[in-house]
């Protein structure tokens, strides 16, 4: 990364019209591509006195000791690394204007109350946003819920409210370490590692702009292992094919041919529509549609190619014996986060509570007698209070 001025690892939530996954609204991250604990030296070193000095380029100046300290344990390890700020600043312009063009309010991440080297990071990103970025916020009213200012969080709260902020709608800026641990939760919160972007962005020395795309999810070894092993996988691949369509999106535009750009959007544009679409119908992989009726990483390409090919040749025509799409079928509620928590039997006890008949069904006349029962028919009336989840709770736990 520092050989083509690395400046962010851009990573972003990707949605599914029509599937509900962990965020409602698009959730952008800015992680620093340098710099932090990844470039560390280090050294196990006994008792005994620790100095770190910096020697300026220029000669004619005086040593500076950074730090000076006395290691009392028989056994310590010493750490040095660096944070580089040059980059900061093209890093904050482009966290600032895809938050705009994607309408997410801004957040800073640090933990500038107790590392103190941090304060740069946040007061770089404050500078850039008030000169260039804070009217054009506020007259999007982006920052209505943050007192028309940029608001900066703390690591720790950062990690709170990435769980508790499920409806989206929302970008985090933050050191590279940092940023790297709290893509890694925002991509469990949104269902998957599978569902999250990775895009290395930088520039050349003449200043082109360089994106470098990946999987987010890493090599999944262990799927590959057991591949190996003859067991059957099941591999969401959305993240190392929306890396594959970037890089071709970002080649054709770099190229300047426009015939050229034209062939790869299109191919881009079906490539997304059939991924999107086979996970639409309920054609998923496990992590989506659950083993049972979930498709294997053989089955899922399979299906993806064949999707494929059909948008490709722009050929719906069902009469000439091609297979039409099914209708979007609804994920389950049980492959829901928590969803393990939920005690079946009782819902089963209640289903046979209000299951007159016991036929399997429930008829409009049992339905009513069961909201009203329960305390969660609606009232005729404007002012009736809803019904709470919490009161969802009591009334299940009394049955």
């Amino acid at each position: 990364r520092r050989g083509w001025n690395g400046v962010t690892i851009s990573r972003d939530t990707i949605h599914i019209e029509g599937i509900e996954l962990g965020f409602k609204k698009p959730v952008l991250f800015e992680r620093h591509a340098v710099g932090g604990e990844y470039g560390a030296g280090w050294r196990e070193i006994p008792k005994g006195r620790l100095i770190t000095t910096f020697f300026p380029d220029d000669e004619e100046s005086e040593p500076q000791i950074v730090d000076a300290r006395r290691l009392c344990d028989s056994r310590n390890v010493a750490v040095v690394y660096h944070n580089p700020l040059d980059n900061v600043e093209t890093l904050a312009d482009h966290f600032f204007a895809r938050c705009l063009e994607e309408k997410v309010t801004p957040y800073v991440v640090t933990k500038k109350t107790v590392f103190k080297w941090q304060e740069p990071f946040w007061d770089i990103h404050k500078r850039v946003f008030d000169a260039k970025y804070k009217t054009k916020f506020i007259q999007a009213g982006l920052l209505d819920d943050t007192g028309n200012e940029l608001q900066h969080l703390i690591s720790d709260a950062a990690t709170m409210q990435i769980i508790r902020w499920t409806r989206g709608g929302f970008g985090m800026s933050a050191h590279n370490y940092d940023g790297d641990m709290l893509t890694d939760e925002v991509a469990q919160v949104h269902r998957s590692p599978g569902f999250i972007t990775s895009n290395l962005v930088g520039k050349t020395k003449d200043g082109t702009l360089i994106k470098e795309f990946e999987a987010s999810h890493g090599t999944v070894a262990d799927l590959w292992h057991a591949h190996l092993r003859g067991e059957p996988t099941s591999f969401n691949p959305l993240g190392m094919a929306e890396a594959l369509m970037g890089a071709l999106a970002h080649a054709a535009a770099l190229s300047g041919n426009k015939n050229l750009t034209t062939k790869y959007n299109h191919f881009v544009t079906a490539l997304r529509k059939a991924l999107h679409n086979t996970f639409r119908y309920g054609q998923g992989t496990w992590d989506m549609a659950g083993k049972e009726t979930g498709l294997t990483t053989e089955e899922f390409v399979s299906k993806v190619g064949w999707r494929l090919g059909r948008y490709l040749a722009e050929s719906m025509d069902i009469e000439a014996g091609i297979e039409p799409d099914p209708k979007v079928a609804k994920p389950s509620v049980m492959l829901r986060r928590n969803a393990q928590k939920i005690d079946l039997e009782k819902v089963a006890a209640m289903f046979n509570e209000f299951d007159v008949d016991g036929n399997g069904s429930i008829s409009l006349t049992e339905f009513e007698e069961m909201i009203i029962k329960l305390g969660l028919a609606p009232l005729k009336s404007s002012e009736a209070p809803v019904p709470t989840r919490t009161k969802i709770q009591e009334k299940t736990e009394k049955v």
